[in-house]
């Protein structure tokens, strides 16, 4: 099986049922005859780019994201604990190990208006091509929270 098509077969897995870990999704793709290292499938989930989102009873499971706009999704916002705007730069603060996913939600939207991203464990830096973006962002993104 070629990666295109491991990677659609874990779309469909993550689309059917709530899967909270890897583990699972390594467990169900064996099931099925696909094997695949834990490297391998980390970054398979990557590249596809998994939020991981929480239930009614705050237990965690991977969900497909939807394409970043100009108007970020609520999947997304849910991420967000604090925004903070500094000129054309936007701080904002997530749970740990979460801000390196909106990272490359962002980056591989292809906005415009957003010149890059800087991701650490828990904080992510959106740098945006001129302050009045920043600021319509910020105001966006506050507006939800």
């Amino acid at each position: 099986m070629n990666k295109k098509e491991r990677q659609s077969r874990i779309k469909e897995l993550i689309q059917t049922g709530h899967i909270s870990t890897q583990e699972e999704i390594k467990e169900q793709l064996q099931s099925e005859g696909i094997t695949v290292t834990q490297a391998t499938l980390s970054r398979d989930l990557r590249e596809i780019g998994l939020l991981k989102l929480r239930n009614a009873d705050g237990k965690l499971y991977y969900s497909l994201a939807a394409p970043v706009t100009s108007q970020f999704n609520p999947a997304i916002r849910s991420y967000i604990l604090t925004v903070s705007r500094a000129e054309f730069m936007l701080i904002l603060h997530t749970q740990l190990g979460e801000a390196d996913v909106l990272a490359n939600l962002i980056d591989d939207a292809g906005m415009s208006e957003v010149l890059g991203t800087i991701a650490g464990a828990d904080t992510l830096l959106v740098v945006c091509k001129d302050a009045s973006t920043a600021e319509s962002l910020e105001r966006e993104l506050s507006d939800s929270l």
